[in-house]
């Protein structure tokens, strides 16, 4: 059995500027758990892959396609393959999100010292 603390893992740098902590990687599932600070954003963008979001932490609103939604710690948001998505913190509130891809695209989001 493998037990992930994840508040013992390292914050790194996104390539959307915003923290998050490699949870997973593994081939067929890669999880991360970004952290916004109140107001940051993470871009409208694609992924060739299904990503759910789940809220593990504060408010944010989640965009997928045309539609947005405020969400907050319990809710999980499903957004398929080449649709848009985008993340933004709630004033007042840092919002924490697993962003489970699968399958798992290899640390595409995140930079690290290696990369």
């Amino acid at each position: 059995m493998e037990i992930v603390k994840v508040d013992t893992l390292p914050f790194l740098q996104t390539a959307w500027g915003v923290q998050g902590k490699l949870v997973i990687d593994l081939p067929d599932i890669g999880i991360i758990n970004l952290v916004l600070k109140p107001g940051e954003i993470v871009p409208p963008h694609k992924t060739p892959v299904d990503v759910l979001f789940q809220v593990v932490g504060g408010q944010g609103t989640v965009t997928v396609g045309e539609e947005k939604a405020v969400v907050t710690a319990g809710d999980i948001v499903v957004s398929p393959a080449h649709i848009p998505h985008a993340l933004e913190a709630s004033e007042g509130t840092e919002f924490s999100v697993y962003v489970i891809k699968v399958p798992n695209m290899k640390k595409t989001a995140l930079k690290t010292p290696n990369d």
